[in-house]
């Protein structure tokens, strides 16, 4: 297929996904079962179109004067992909399955609109209502910080270092023949700048990686995980020995990342309310070595972790939320939050934090993260928790993050309330908040 045609289509499923108000990674399944003659590659690239497209959708409408899908096509393809106006024009005429040729008023803007004077939201690519909530974290940086949002991620592995070791890893994969040297002559995959176990491959070449594949990951050598993932599980400042719980596991990403800082010594505790989300953890968890991690299915009319009642050193919470920390893994989610979902991810984390806060003993810690970067579920949450229960006091962020021997990080990180909040723009993660609690002993 030729870029004007892979244009097309992306135009014709974000109408689909418009219109039947459908996920977008169904639609282009459906698409692809259904245009048979578009082979992987034309598959992968319509795809990036079409989450460009809803990257991009508020800025590209507002430049563009049009707020549909071929606006946010064609706005993705000049300002996020970086085309040019005439390249666009050209792909208009080279085949009949390509887009209508360019109109005159979405020449001139092609060529000439800019966000000059536009409103936070627009600039940033984020929905209109949540502006005050991205003004009270994020300040005059809240454009700025949404743009990075609406970037795409790069690819973060963690190396296990119950099996592997950090250089070894990143020596196997620049050595593998998925990943090239880049156009610029820098390196395919580098060592993160905060986590010492964090491996990065950029985008363009992290997007299409086969890691599944890779040996080392078949042997447990690394996960897919995030950088910023990484830190708030050593952030817990988790040590060989200790007792910690982990209540929201779900698919125990941060449980292996814990049970790996513990180096098997201790005893990991693996729960979630909702039992279905545990069903990756034990073949995930004998890949990677883990032997000193327990999974705790729970039982309509047992309470499984009773036993574990003011025991605990570390209890962390990976609480519900929006999600709107991942907008960059999945941009179609920002357009579909409303403020019921908000108020309903509030709800669930306040009973998160009445189920882990017994468990933590008398001078241990309750640490509360969620991916998000709305105030609403991070500061706010903690702050209601607090005032309901005097025992709990909050750790200083200064004193998180030296614990942790990360000090270099509170610099980069927005201050929120008691906790970090950490975001593209800011760390280079995703937004994670990260707030510690102690028991008054």
């Amino acid at each position: 297929m030729r870029p004007g045609a892979r244009a097309q289509a992306a135009i014709e499923i974000l109408t689909d996904v418009e219109a039947r108000k459908r996920p977008p990674a169904d639609v282009l399944k459906e698409w692809g079962l259904s245009h048979r003659f578009a082979g992987s590659g034309d598959r992968a690239q319509i795809g990036d179109i079409v989450f460009g497209a809803l990257r991009w959708k508020a800025s590209s409408a507002y430049r563009l004067g049009v707020d549909d899908p071929r606006a946010w096509v064609l706005g993705a393809l000049r300002w996020g992909f970086g085309r040019s106006a005439e390249s666009l024009e050209k792909d208009a005429y080279e085949e009949t399955h390509a887009y209508s040729p360019l109109t005159e008023a979405e020449r001139k803007a092609l060529a000439e609109a800019t966000l000059d004077g536009a409103p936070d939201h627009v600039r940033g690519d984020y929905p209109a209502w949540l502006d005050a909530s991205f003004s009270r974290i994020l300040g005059d940086e809240r454009a700025a910080e949404g743009a990075a949002l609406a970037a795409p991620a790069p690819l973060d592995l963690r190396v296990n270092r119950l099996k592997a070791k950090p250089e070894a890893v990143l020596a196997d994969l620049l050595s593998s023949t998925q990943l090239k040297v880049r156009d610029d002559g820098r390196p395919a995959a580098f060592m993160t700048p905060w986590s010492p176990d964090g491996i990065r491959i950029p985008w363009h070449q992290g997007r299409t990686f086969p890691w599944a594949k890779e040996e080392a990951f078949v042997k447990g050598g690394f996960e897919v995980q995030d950088e910023g993932s990484q830190l708030a599980a050593r952030l817990s400042v988790a040590k060989p020995g200790m007792q910690i719980a982990d209540v929201c596991a779900g698919g125990g990403g941060k449980t292996l990342a814990l049970a790996a800082l513990m180096e098997n010594k201790g005893q990991l505790y693996a729960y979630d309310v909702d039992s279905r989300r545990l069903a990756n953890c034990h073949e995930r968890i004998e890949r990677a070595g883990v032997r000193n991690c327990q999974v705790r299915t729970p039982k309509r009319d047992q309470d499984v972790l009773a036993d574990l009642r003011g025991q605990m050193d570390i209890v962390f919470i990976d609480a519900p939320c929006t999600g709107s920390g991942t907008w960059r893994r999945a941009p179609d989610s920002k357009w579909r939050l409303r403020p019921g979902a908000l108020e309903k991810r509030q709800q669930e984390q306040a009973l998160a934090l009445a189920l882990g806060a017994p468990l933590v003993k008398p001078g241990g810690r309750l640490l509360y993260v969620t991916c998000s970067i709305l105030p609403e579920e991070n500061e706010d949450s903690v702050t209601r928790f607090l005032a309901s229960n005097p025992a709990f006091a909050p750790v200083s962020p200064t004193t998180l993050v030296v614990d942790a021997g990360l000090s270099g990080l509170l610099a980069h990180c927005h201050k929120a309330g008691p906790g970090l909040q950490m975001t593209p723009l800011a760390t280079g993660t995703d937004g994670f908040f990260i707030c510690a609690m102690t028991r008054a002993v």
